[in-house]
């Protein structure tokens, strides 16, 4: 009977052989591979790499309530403490009975050295602290009872274990921990069995694993502190942004409410004056129903705009937004209000991004409107022009007239700060001032993006 259990052979080689093999193994042999390249990566790959350790933050906790020029030295704290516990080494390796000045000066910078690089490639100084034990123990063999570690060395290493896993992953500190453990029992079963009874191995993985796991809380809560400020930090966001929503629903109701009302009104008595009066003349009646079909016409467009920040439940009205297409309309409507308007264009006429089309209409509307109110009985002059690589506008108004008996509106409203507002969201320009003959000018330009031809987009 033909053995089924195994149907993935040895993948051909080439290809992707390699990664078949791998993944048909047993997890055991994945989880082991996957160890080799961590331990790779960790402590070979990054042996040379460059980490320096960046000067200590000083603006909370007790260094906030420094003064200025001890705050300056206390970034450089991580780095006083690292060449004092360096220092420290050095003075016990080289405090050796029996052995010359210049041995125990050897020995010491032996320790000092590895524990300085740790400032800058931690990596290279975990293995500088295992080359620097194995020659500190020949150069002072003999020298104490402890072995393979001498007390220098201890030390040293200690430090360096500690050191490097607080600038690195915990799995990279794993790593050297079962290094070290590994090369004290290379140093008892393979070159040393005689000094097996007096090995200190032990007692420097036992302290050292201490220390590891000290570190390890110390990240673990670290970690766990900028979660918690990260979502603290989103939280507020959210609960402003709803704050903010809220108040921006509220308003618009009230500001649909109360305009919608005095609207309704407005064109409600716009469409039954008429009737009050016996034989009106054609001029009144045209005069009413263009105030009732503003009326309406804003009222409608109010509900739309508004719509957007109301009630979810709330459907706006859909229709169009208004282009420049929709602009003789609007100078219909605002010479029929008592506006003398003209308009040029210039350019080849193209159509351009709806809010560019969108944002040029409300500020033609808006201009036009504010020389309806500050300057009754004026001309004016809508000028725009199609050019490479925008879109420009010109609205220019002469002085009002001296003999004019229509009085300008009071009060300055936010219509020159909605246009730059526009403006400025489609990184356009504008200016607005005065003009020499007493007038008014607003020039504005709209960048447009040039169409990739179809020879740019192969």
């Amino acid at each position: 009977m033909t053995d089924t259990t195994e149907t993935h052979m040895t993948p051909p080689h080439g290809g992707s052989g390699g990664y078949d093999a791998y993944k048909f193994r047993s997890p055991e042999f994945r989880a082991a591979v996957d160890a080799l390249r961590g331990l790779r990566h960790d402590l070979i790959s990054q042996a040379f790499a460059y980490h320096p350790l960046p000067p200590r933050r000083v603006d909370k906790g007790l260094s906030r309530r420094l003064s200025g020029r001890l705050r300056a030295y206390a970034v450089w704290t991580p780095h006083a403490l690292i060449t004092a516990a360096g220092l420290i080494a050095m003075l016990i390796a080289s405090d050796n009975w029996g052995h010359g000045a210049v041995t125990n000066l050897f020995a010491g910078v032996l320790a000092l050295v590895p524990i300085l690089l740790t400032m800058v490639r931690p990596v290279l100084a975990f293995w500088l602290s295992l080359v620097g034990t194995a020659i500190t123990l020949q150069l002072l063999n003999g020298a104490s009872d402890e072995w393979p570690w001498m007390a220098g060395s201890f030390a040293c290493h200690l430090v360096v274990l500690t050191v490097v896993a607080i600038r690195t992953r915990p799995r990279t500190a794993v790593w050297m921990w079962l290094l070290t453990g590994a090369y004290g029992l290379m140093w008892e079963g393979g070159l040393g069995g005689q000094h097996y009874y007096s090995s200190n191995t032990t007692d420097l993985l036992f302290i050292s694993a201490l220390s590891l796991l000290a570190v390890s809380v110390w990240h673990i809560r670290r970690d766990a502190q900028e979660t918690v400020t990260a979502q603290q930090t989103v939280t507020a966001h959210e609960r402003s942004r709803r704050t903010l929503l809220e108040e921006r629903t509220t308003i618009a109701r009230e500001l649909h409410d109360v305009v919608a009302h005095h609207m309704s009104v407005v064109a409600i008595q716009a469409e039954a004056a008429p009737y009050r009066v016996e034989n009106p003349p054609p001029e009144l009646e045209k005069a009413f129903a263009t105030i009732r079909e503003n009326a309406v016409a804003a009222l409608t467009e109010l509900r739309r705009v508004l719509g957007v920040v109301r009630a979810e439940d709330y459907e706006a009205p859909d229709a169009p937004q208004p282009t420049l297409a929709d602009l003789d309309a609007l100078l219909d409507n605002v010479r029929e209000a008592g506006l003398s308007v003209d308009k040029a264009v210039t350019g080849a006429v193209r159509e351009l991004p709806q809010g560019v089309e969108l944002s040029a209409y409300r500020i033609v509307q808006e201009a036009l409107s504010n020389t309806l109110r500050h300057a009754p009985g004026a001309s004016a002059r809508v000028e725009i022009g199609y050019v490479l690589g925008g879109l420009g506008l010109r609205i220019v108004n002469g002085p009002r007239p001296e003999l004019s008996l229509l009085k300008p509106s009071p009060g300055a409203g936010h219509g020159i700060t909605g246009m730059r507002e526009r403006v400025s969201m489609l990184n356009g320009e504008m200016t607005a001032g005065a003009t020499d003959e007493g007038g008014y000018e607003v020039a504005v330009f709209l960048p447009v993006p040039l169409p990739l031809r179809d020879e740019d987009e192969a």
